[in-house]
């Protein structure tokens, strides 16, 4: 039988500074949703490591889902999630229907955090307003979105390396490529999405988080 399992080669380099980041900034309890959680090497990786937090995988690609399903059947854990069909933007995500609180327990451990890594620069724009508008509608105040991935920063120059990336992503999508900060944070302010921190990172990435508002 076919394994289904997908690797990601950056996954291993990015693992562990990004998991000492979620430590810092993630509530101490309730459900993370990931979202694009790709192959689902993270996921197998971070939910373990951050008990008693619930690590909620989701993804859109069907191949993706199955990559996942098969990292979590490899490195099964009480606090990982089956994976969930998920576009943001979508106007409704499954998360926020009735049945979701009962089937992934979110009465229990509530959504409390977002974390999306390595999407928005591979995906349309309206992926990242998607994901914003989402945020606004299934976090609670003081819930925590957190990004990772290559920006642009308009108070410096790109790095080569990242200039390269862009024009890569670009040639293979026109939609796609490296998203300015400032429009991001601009973005997220307008659905109540606070920017509250910022960390550099390996390989020229940045950790972003943004605090849902009380409003």
């Amino acid at each position: 039988m076919t394994d289904p399992r997908q690797y990601a080669p950056a996954t291993h380099r990015n693992r562990d500074p990004i998991l000492a980041v979620l430590q810092e900034v993630l509530p101490a309890t309730g459900t993370v949703l990931e979202i694009s959680s790709g192959t689902g090497e993270h996921a197998a990786y971070f939910a373990p490591r951050l008990q008693p937090r619930q690590w909620l995988p989701s993804d859109l690609n069907p191949l993706a889902l199955a990559s996942i399903a098969a990292w979590r059947d490899r490195y099964p854990a009480d606090n990982l999630h089956a994976p969930i069909a998920l576009d943001t933007c979508d106007t409704q995500w499954s998360v926020e229907t009735s049945s979701a609180f009962d089937t992934l327990n979110l009465k229990t451990h509530p959504l409390r955090a977002m974390v999306n890594i390595n999407m928005i620069h591979i995906a349309p724009w309206s992926a990242c307003l998607g994901l914003m508008a989402g945020a606004e509608r299934v976090l609670p105040p003081e819930g925590i979105l957190y990004l990772y991935g290559p920006f642009r920063q308009s108070d410096r120059s790109t790095a080569p390396s990242n200039e390269a990336f862009d024009a890569s992503l670009r040639a293979q999508n026109p939609a796609w490529g490296l998203r300015n900060l400032d429009e991001v944070r601009s973005v997220a302010l307008q659905h109540h999405l606070t920017f509250i921190a910022l960390r550099a990172m390996p390989a020229n990435n940045l950790s972003v988080i943004f605090q849902k508002q009380r409003v």
